[in-house]
């Protein structure tokens, strides 16, 4: 059963703004700045520039292939399953944990308004936890409505916060602006990495997007951007205001700094503003974490329960019951665990996307077509996989033992159960047959991604589609005339026409001769009429070195041959005109003549840029 289309531009910037706006901007700039000093913004910088990289590649990826389970349905067509499950199960993880983080974190606010002990924090947080569950289980679309009013609501006040702040800050407080050294800010960087983590909800939640290969490339950017610039300055005026004493190791720096300059009423704002905060991160954390087991399950990578989609609602709801399960538990973790954890395993996530872009790019997949392409490839992934890796190690040992379990682990569940359940093929195989010139794969994969753009374009077939799915497709080697092409063409097409070959080349040489049906130097539509009724096919053909049609055309690449009775003239109108429409695209010779085989010739066709007026 297929998930419903119904999140917009506003509910895609709400997802991926909500989920960023939380954590990492109302906790983490105090135990930041105990590492970092005033050098944080620094570091919240350095890591908002390589999210930039991970998300150009992301926003690459899900315009392509506009899925459930983001970066997991990515990789594994980049990669593989084995290295496919160990990001879905990595970025799972991963996600739930910023949703538990969230829900620890809204318990610890509310304990700034109301006195509550430690077990009702725990209590606050789990019952918190349930009502996202149900929101999520009832449908995306009241998800996302309650996310875009939280964090609407959230702007307006951190905006306040901001032009409140700036007059009260104390330039002496970024005095010495770096006591730690330059090693410092880059290890902050990763500690407060996590910040960004709703770059990959969003693109979790892209088959439930309209028109997705659009809207969430463009929901990223601006999230992004409006995200980088808000952090700055919060961490700015936080940092400007406090001072080292105040700030280094609290866990409401924000709410400190409002109630600094702008009194109680400014903390109990802050400490609301919050709250919203934490909630939005944990709907949306949710809402995304649900859909990496719905995405492993269909390709029977975790048991088929997981893809199980609510009659009603149209919701995964056993993939959502399980992570809001893991979701609550994980709420009595350490908050530090927390962190470390849930940053490691969101900067491999962002790593393994750069490396899906150049993998797929480089494959030359003919129907890997990005609607968005990632400006300055490959420098952009290359930096970024570099930038990823150098945070990891500059987070230290335990990061680096927690990405290794992890890893681990993911192998683990591919072994023992995806391995047995599911073959695929996968990018880097067609990659390694074009350097080795081996034959590895077979027209599984650009089969699939056929599929998917017919779904992210709304392809409805037609006639035309449907003849052309069937035709004959030549793939000429050597150059050739073109009476000696129309022999080809007559015994290949006879038989399904039903029409001796000696007859059909004689129309076709008569058509020919007639005047000459190259209508450019590289392209021909030899068409003719034949007797009988009902009869209607196409052939084609790719003759490589050029097939020579007359002195203006010597050279003539792609040849559409279609062949009609008289009760088809409208059809055969119709056939030319998409045809036409269909070459006229300016990479469409390009196309023709990088496909791979007869297949990726028929695919050229089939996906070239039309009108459709039947089905």
């Amino acid at each position: 059963m297929e998930l419903k289309r119904e999140l917009n531009l506003l509910d895609v910037f709400c997802v991926a703004s909500g989920a960023m706006i939380s954590s990492g901007l109302f906790i983490l700039p105090g135990l930041a700045h105990a590492q970092a000093g005033p050098a944080l913004v620094v570091s919240y910088f350095l890591a908002g520039l390589l999210a930039l990289t991970g998300m150009l590649s992301q926003a690459e990826l899900v315009s392509a292939m506009p899925k459930a389970g983001g970066t997991y349905f990515y990789v594994t067509r980049a990669m593989g399953p084995a290295v496919g499950t160990i990001n879905g199960l990595l970025t799972w993880f991963s996600l739930s944990l910023k949703a538990a983080f969230a829900l620890a974190g809204m318990a610890a606010f509310a304990a700034l308004i109301v006195d509550v002990t430690d077990l009702q924090k725990s209590l606050i947080s789990v019952m918190l936890g349930l009502v996202f569950v149900g929101v999520n289980l009832v449908g995306i679309k009241e998800a996302g409505r309650v996310q875009v009013v939280i964090v609407l609501t959230l702007l307006a006040l951190l905006i306040l916060y901001v032009a409140r702040g700036l007059p009260a800050v104390d330039v002496r407080h970024f005095e010495p602006f770096a006591p730690k050294g330059i090693v410092a800010i880059f290890s902050t960087a990763g500690f407060v990495f996590i910040s960004y983590g709703g770059l990959v909800k969003v693109a979790s939640i892209a088959e439930e997007v309209k028109d997705a290969s659009r809207v969430v490339p463009l929901g990223m950017i601006l999230s992004l951007l409006v995200v980088s610039i808000l952090y700055t300055l919060v961490v700015f005026v936080t940092t400007g205001v406090l001072g080292s004493a105040a700030l280094n190791d609290s866990l409401t720096p924000i709410t400190d700094g409002a109630a600094a300059f702008m009194g109680p009423w400014g903390k109990i704002v802050l400490s609301v503003a919050a709250i919203l905060a934490f909630v939005s991160t944990a709907n949306a954390g949710i809402m995304a974490a649900a859909r990496y087991p719905l995405a492993l399950s269909r390709d029977n990578l975790l048991p088929e329960s997981f893809s199980k989609v609510h009659k009603r609602f149209k919701t995964p709801h056993v993939a959502i019951l399980l992570t809001g399960l893991f979701v609550l538990v994980a709420v009595f973790l350490k908050l530090e665990v927390l962190v470390k954890v849930a940053s490691t395993v969101l900067i491999l996530s962002f790593m393994f996307s750069c490396l899906s872009v150049i993998v797929l790019r480089e494959s030359r997949l003919q129907n890997y077509q990005p609607r968005f392409h990632a400006p300055l490839y490959p420098w952009v992934q290359i930096a970024g996989i570099i930038g990823f890796g150098f945070l990891i190690f500059e987070m230290g040992s335990q990061a680096l033992l927690v990405g290794a379990v992890l890893v681990i682990g993911g192998l683990f569940v591919y072994w023992f159960y995806g391995r047995i359940r599911t073959t695929r093929e996968f990018a880097l195989l067609h990659l390694i047959e074009r350097i080795t010139a081996k034959d590895l794969t077979t027209h599984l994969l650009e089969t699939e991604l056929k599929e998917i753009i017919r779904e992210r374009d709304e392809i409805v077939k037609d006639r035309f589609d449907r003849v052309i799915e069937d035709s004959i497709v030549l793939d000429i080697q050597e150059p050739t005339s073109a009476e000696e092409l129309f022999k080809l063409v007559s015994d290949s097409m006879s038989r399904r026409l039903k029409i001796e070959p000696s007859v059909l080349l004689e129309l076709l040489k008569a058509r020919e001769a007639d005047s000459s049906t190259a209508i450019s130097p590289t392209l021909a539509i030899p068409h003719i009429i034949i007797e009988g009724e009902e009869t209607f096919d196409i052939l084609l053909a790719r003759c490589r070195e050029g097939a020579a049609f007359s002195e203006e055309a010597p050279n003539v690449r792609a040849i559409f041959v279609i062949v009609g009775t008289r009760d088809q003239r409208n059809f055969h109108l119709r056939a030319l005109a998409a045809i036409a429409q269909i070459v006229q695209h300016p990479h469409f010779d390009k196309a023709w003549l990088s496909a791979k085989d007869i297949e990726s010739l028929r695919d050229t066709v089939l996906l070239g840029k039309r009108r459709r007026t039947e089905k």
